[in-house]
């Protein structure tokens, strides 16, 4: 017994030994693919509409093309793009599912979100996470750069379009979900306000989704000045802590954690004022942890709220028992939690 309890200790170390190396160079996977985007390797293969060989690829990206060996090298081992022979003596690259959401305009494109992250601005703040977790620790996005993550973004345009970019990619993957799981929370609403609505997407798939549904985009003004306009959505622009435009339903997707409870519990609190108090509602599209144990996304729920901390001054991930809090402090009597093929669940709370 004693020698099968030696062994497996030293399988576990083995195992240590070689999962360590992840957290040395994890960075190295985000670089390389991020390296990937800003080549456009994706779209190059794209574009050409099959495999191409090193040569092809090299050329039409400008590339010194043993460098681009290396780096296309590292891709197909992580299967991000794939080989496949062409002819009888050539091997050419080729796009895998993976890749296909490296595509910058691709229908289910994350290449936007990813170069969110990977920016300077965005990766600074995590050399400050130890700092936060002290209990005199200052918000590191802050203190990285200078101003929390809202206003840096109001006054810094590019950093302002790169973020409604990145939004617009998890709308583009949540929002069919949405569609799909639980259409039915769309029903007999005559108009529907996206609070935080950035650049548009996601109120833009629901109208088309169900078109007898009036938009409101209601953002920053600086935000909707420059969102692109659509049939059946008015761009507002004001202040979600000062007051929120009247419709049928507020909808929030990927908001409300960005903020502590008492500034969710006063954001709620406006909403209430604005739908109507028989039959208005919310439709909270946010992560809810411990909802689904041992599910393949509980890994992202529990990372979101590493980013909420690395980059909010007090947003965070929530339970259950969390949301049960801040929905019933801010005047919503009952809820009910719909669960879809997303990282998100569905929050549907009534006054």
């Amino acid at each position: 017994m004693g020698d099968v309890k030696v062994r497996g200790e030293e399988k576990d170390g083995i195992g240590a030994e070689v999962d360590i190396w992840n957290y040395v160079f994890g960075y190295v996977k985000m670089a390389v693919v991020n390296c990937a985007i800003e080549l456009g390797i994706a779209d190059a293969i794209e574009n050409y509409g099959s495999p191409m060989t090193l040569s092809e690829l090299s050329t039409a990206l400008e590339c010194e093309p043993s460098r681009l060996y290396r780096i296309m090298r590292f891709l197909v081992h992580y299967q991000i793009f794939k080989e496949e022979p062409i002819g009888e003596d050539a091997i050419g690259y080729a796009l895998t599912p993976l890749s296909r959401r490296l595509v910058r305009n691709g229908e289910r494109s994350m290449a936007a979100l990813l170069l969110l992250e990977s920016s300077p601005v965005m990766l600074a703040p995590w050399h400050s996470l130890s700092a936060r977790v002290l209990e005199s620790g200052n918000a590191p996005f802050e203190a990285t750069n200078g101003k929390d993550l809202w206003s840096y973004t109001e006054v810094n345009p590019g950093h302002s379009k790169l973020f409604d970019e990145a939004m617009a990619c998890d709308a583009r993957v949540a929002v069919p979900a949405i569609i799909e799981g639980c259409p039915e929370v769309f029903e007999g609403l005559g108009s529907l306000i996206d609070v935080g609505g950035g650049n548009g997407t996601a109120l833009t798939l629901l109208v088309k989704a169900f078109p007898w549904i009036r938009g409101i985009n209601f953002d920053l003004p600086h935000v909707v000045a420059v969102a692109p306009k659509y049939n059946g959505i008015e761009n507002v622009g004001g202040d979600m802590f000062e007051s929120v435009p009247k419709a049928d339903a507020a909808f929030f997707m990927w908001v409300l954690h960005d903020w502590g409870d008492e500034e969710c519990i006063k954001i709620l609190k406006k909403c209430r004022e604005a739908i109507p108090k028989d039959k208005g509602k919310l439709i909270i599209v946010d992560a809810v942890l411990e909802e689904h144990k041992d599910e393949k996304l509980d890994f992202l729920r529990l990372t979101l709220d590493m980013v909420m901390m690395a980059h909010t001054n007090k947003g965070k991930e929530r339970t259950l028992k969390e949301w049960t809090y801040v929905l019933k402090e801010a005047g919503f009597t009952r809820f009910s939690v719909k669960h879809i093929r997303a990282v998100q669940s569905v929050i549907e709370a009534y006054p």
